[in-house]
């Protein structure tokens, strides 16, 4: 086994390329709002923008997991990381509409191999009952970096604007990829048993997990966990502005609150999955669920800004155990030989959320002359179908490819 010290190193960087990845996922959501105005586009259009990103997110997902089952995590890591750290660069270059799709598009595509192959290299690294403290460890990033970029995004958009910050984030990932070369290494028992395992796996199994139940659910449970999500993060700073009347510095201030309850929500998720029974988690996700359906419910109907976010900050907090719970799924039920492949197939379903999402809500808002009501409701639909997908998770085929691999 991977001794502690290593397997923490090998947390750490991963923790810095999701948090690099999720910093700019977040500051487009802000920089947005300067982009349009350069650009002069309409609500349809930025939604365009929001979503071009998942569409190549989404389109590597599978791919991505197959690649690292193939060719191994750590190589996946190191292309995935310098692609996106690239074509982020390339968006402070943008000229019009369809530049800035182009390359959100290809930037999706360079990010996309690096769930699937951090959560395979999780899988290779950690013992089974570390594995969701571990990713939690991981995405928590997600939870500072939104945490920080409310206010970071403002500061920046005020003083150097949308342009160079996309360079320096470039130039930040090229570091990031540089560590990964030089500190990513795997000892030669984890490469020989992944050699072993690669050799020994069964033709078709690409097909058998897409014919899998548990899949199946978890395809949906993700693509409904992230239409929330994702519905929420690009939209929330532009409704925020334009529907409540916030300033960016306000903006900023406000939703660091929900950025410190997904960092709380991360880590106390970790530990409470690693703990439950096999077989319950999906009653408690359920249950989270309805919670957020109901929360977006009084969101929307708030009747000022403390109140929304209070109601927001508390949907974060079930958001994010939900989004934790999907991946643990995978981790504790599946071998390792196909986690890769099996978080692609999964995460596909949130990553085309986060493509259709944004541009569904902005042909809704647009649709309704500036409303958000209608988009909200479908948000809250989400959650009901999210609940039905994890009451109904099986997990009868995943324990018979545990016993196969």
């Amino acid at each position: 086994m991977v001794s502690a010290k290593h397997r923490n190193l090998i947390l750490f960087l991963l923790f810095l390329g999701w948090a690099i990845g999720n910093f700019d996922r977040y500051f487009i959501n802000y920089a947005v709002l300067s982009i349009t105005e350069d650009l002069q586009l309409s609500p349809t259009s930025t939604g365009l923008i929001l979503s071009s990103f998942f569409a190549g997110y989404a389109l590597m997902q599978i791919p991505g997991g197959w690649l690292a089952d193939k060719f191994g995590s750590r190589r996946v890591l190191m292309v995935s990381v310098l692609m996106w750290s690239i074509f982020t660069a390339m968006t402070g270059a943008v000229w019009s509409l369809a530049s800035m799709v182009a390359i959100r598009f290809l930037f999706g595509i360079g990010e996309g191999g690096f769930q699937p192959s951090s959560s395979k290299l999780i899988s290779q690294t950690f013992p089974m009952d570390k594995r969701a403290w571990a990713m939690s460890i991981m995405l928590s990033s997600g939870g500072i970096v939104s945490l920080i970029v409310p206010l970071l995004s403002a500061y920046m958009l005020t003083t150097i604007g949308w342009r160079v910050s996309f360079f320096i984030l470039g130039g930040i990932g090229i570091v990031i990829t540089i560590l990964y070369w030089a500190f990513i290494k795997l000892p030669a028992h984890v490469k020989e048993e992944e050699l072993k395992q690669q050799g020994e796996k069964k033709q078709g199994i690409f097909g058998q997990l897409l014919k899998t139940p548990l899949m199946l659910n978890l395809f949906i449970a993700y693509y409904s966990i992230y239409a929330i999500n994702w519905g929420l993060a690009t939209w929330l700073p532009t409704y925020l502005v334009n529907v409540r009347g916030l300033d960016l510095i306000s903006l900023g201030w406000a939703q660091t609150i929900p950025g410190l309850a997904m960092i709380v929500s991360m880590y106390l998720s970790g530990y409470v999955i690693d703990r439950l029974p096999l077989g319950k988690e999906k009653i408690v996700g359920a249950v989270a669920c309805v919670v957020v359906s109901i929360l977006l419910y009084l969101m929307f109907n708030a009747p000022n800004v403390t109140i929304f976010v209070t109601y927001q900050t508390i949907v974060i907090l079930f958001i994010s155990f939900v989004m934790l719970l999907l991946p643990a799924v995978i981790l504790k039920r599946l071998p390792s030989t196909v986690t890769g492949t099996s978080m692609g197939i999964a995460n596909t379903g949130g990553q085309l959320a986060g493509f259709i999402t944004p541009l569904a809500i902005g042909y809704i808002v647009q649709t309704f002359n500036g409303s958000y009501n209608a988009a909200f409701w479908m948000l809250i639909v989400f959650g009901i179908i999210c609940t039905v997908s994890l009451l109904t998770l099986n997990f009868k085929k995943g324990e018979l490819l545990q016993a196969k691999a």
